[in-house]
């Protein structure tokens, strides 16, 4: 590493850290006709990807006028045209915004206005959603036989991408710190927000992604680098792109290092697994959801024909602390890892794994290394080592602000700190453990409750799938602990068995007051995110 001087603060950068996306994908020549993207019946090597991303930048720049610092917007499921998509705009210099694809019509042309996009790449089921609502914007459809602007007339259909030009897209002269995507926050607390990350941010966070895995390595006394693999590393990614794991933790690692990445129109457990064993799958990168339901369906001695699996990797939302032992017993000889981090920060702030996930299997593990991390208290001051306040984070990986909203990056960006708005402890070998979202923490007749603390002690009784913890109002305590729970239909549980199983677990003002008992998945974002706030107003509909 070494210090730069970048927006007035000195900051720990990589000297080896490419210096933006256009070199990635440029580099990534060097793989050829290896397999890139994996989709359904399409296979993309490298080189192919690479023509039809500079074929794509070449269309915008000369069809549409798009100029470096212009927005470009992708809203469509996991196709490879995604990838092409975000690579050709990036290349150009265009400011790439990736929207969540789940997103209503309504909330779509709201983000394509906001982001002020020049031209929007859309599947058939976003073109849908957008029909007949102002965003501003040129729609470009992918994979449809419709009227207006097809992605196929501008570059080609995927069947004929190996035979476009060797020729690359026009050069806007990149630097690290120019920008280079607006992604939307999940906007669980509130509305989404575009954080506006740059080249150098993306690219620290490339570094970042291979950290643990080599500290592990030297750790247990094996050589780094590694020799080279006798096969092509697959990554099996049923995350979407436009979160800020897809991306900048799945597509972009993978692109540089020359994996194969196979992705999924939709979650489904048996075609996954049927993914990992005809592709020989090393790496799954998941949401803690997923993994949930992984080992509840295999069994704990492992399945034959997934032996090729040495990692399993999970973030994006709060995790039990026995997913850790659940993967080791499901997928033998592999690692667990888990990555903790926000859009904010262009993907990771910490990450845990291997032998210290096993051992610490509470904590998100150790802050990466061009990061600086300071815990304090409500005043803006540091808290006494290992106590409870929030966590501020600063280095190169932290977003530029929210594009147009000066107030809303003023409020969690001072200094050059980017206040995360989670409560956690460090101990003394640097492991951090989030407590709770600091909006979301319940106050109780004074008390603080951290809610990830009662949620582990839930998912620890037998019988429980997955549960949600959140503060409802009182007029006596200020606030009572309430929690929706998902346990499994012939596991018997009633509310009184769960309380009295926390009972002998938690003191007694942090057991739940009120419970609702489910058997349906929790509602959650495209992140993996729980939407308390729905849960919430149903719980407090249903006991009043």
């Amino acid at each position: 590493m070494r210090e730069e001087l970048i927006g007035g603060e000195v900051l720990r950068t990589y000297l080896h850290a490419p210096a933006h996306l256009r070199q990635v994908l440029d580099e990534s020549r060097r793989y050829t006709d290896l397999t890139f993207l994996v989709h359904d019946e399409h296979r993309v090597s490298f080189e192919t990807h690479w023509r039809a991303a500079n074929a794509f930048g070449k269309a915008l720049a000369e069809v549409y006028g798009v100029r470096k610092g212009d927005r470009v917007a992708v809203a469509m499921r996991n196709f490879p045209e995604w990838s092409v998509c975000a690579f050709g705009a990036l290349a150009i210099g265009a400011i790439f915004v990736p929207l969540n694809a789940w997103e209503t019509g309504a909330r779509l042309a709201r983000m394509i206005q906001d982001s002020r996009a020049k031209v929007t790449v859309v599947d058939g089921e976003r073109r849908e959603r957008l029909e007949g609502l102002d965003h501003g914007s040129i729609l470009i459809t992918v994979r449809e036989e419709v009227g207006g602007e097809r992605f196929e007339r501008l570059v080609a259909p995927i069947a004929d991408w190996a035979g476009l030009p060797d020729r690359p897209a026009p050069d806007p002269g990149l630097s690290p710190d120019d920008p280079a995507t607006i992604g939307f926050t999940s906007g669980t607390t509130g509305a989404a927000k575009g954080a506006l990350c740059t080249h150098r941010n993306a690219m620290t966070n490339l570094v970042n992604t291979q950290y643990r895995v080599a500290r592990a390595a030297l750790r247990r006394g094996d050589t780094w680098p590694p020799a080279p693999p006798a096969e092509q590393a697959v990554t099996l990614l049923p995350l979407p792109f436009f979160h800020a794991t897809g991306m900048h933790s799945g597509l972009v690692p993978a692109l540089a290092r020359g994996t194969r990445l196979v992705t999924m129109h939709r979650w489904e457990i048996e075609k996954a697994l049927a993914l990992i064993k005809s592709e020989r799958a090393s790496v799954l990168v998941l949401v803690p959801t997923l993994v949930e339901q992984l080992l509840q369906h295999l069994p704990a001695s492992g399945t034959p024909g997934l032996e090729s699996v040495r990692t399993v990797t999970y973030g994006g939302a709060p995790a039990s602390a026995d997913l850790a032992a659940g993967v080791q017993s499901r997928f033998p000889g592999a690692a667990p890892a888990q990555g903790y981090g926000a859009t904010e920060v262009t993907s990771l702030i910490a990450s845990n794994s291997h032998e210290d996930l096993i051992a610490k299997p509470d904590s998100v593990g150790t802050v990466v290394p061009c990061c600086d991390v300071r815990v304090v208290d409500d005043t803006g001051q540091d808290v006494e080592p290992g106590a409870p306040g929030e966590l501020l984070v600063r280095g190169p990986q932290v977003f530029h602000g929210y594009w147009g909203q000066e107030d809303a990056t003023a409020a969690v960006k001072q200094n050059g700190w980017y206040r995360t708005g989670d409560v956690v402890t460090i101990d003394e070998e640097g492991f951090i453990y989030v407590k709770d979202r600091k909006k979301d923490m319940i106050i109780r007749g004074g008390e603080n409750i951290y809610c990830a603390e009662v949620e582990q002690a839930i998912s620890r009784i037998t019988g429980v799938v997955e549960c949600a913890v959140f503060g409802l109002p009182d007029k006596v305590m200020g606030e009572i602990v309430a929690a929706t729970v998902v346990v499994n239909k012939d596991a018997g549980l009633n509310e009184r068995d769960l309380q009295d199983q926390l009972a002998g677990e938690l003191a007694a003002y942090k057991v739940p007051t009120l419970l609702s008992l489910v058997h349906a998945p929790l509602p959650r974002n495209a992140a993996g995110k729980v939407l308390k706030s729905g849960l919430r107003d149903e719980l407090r509909a249903e006991k009043t």
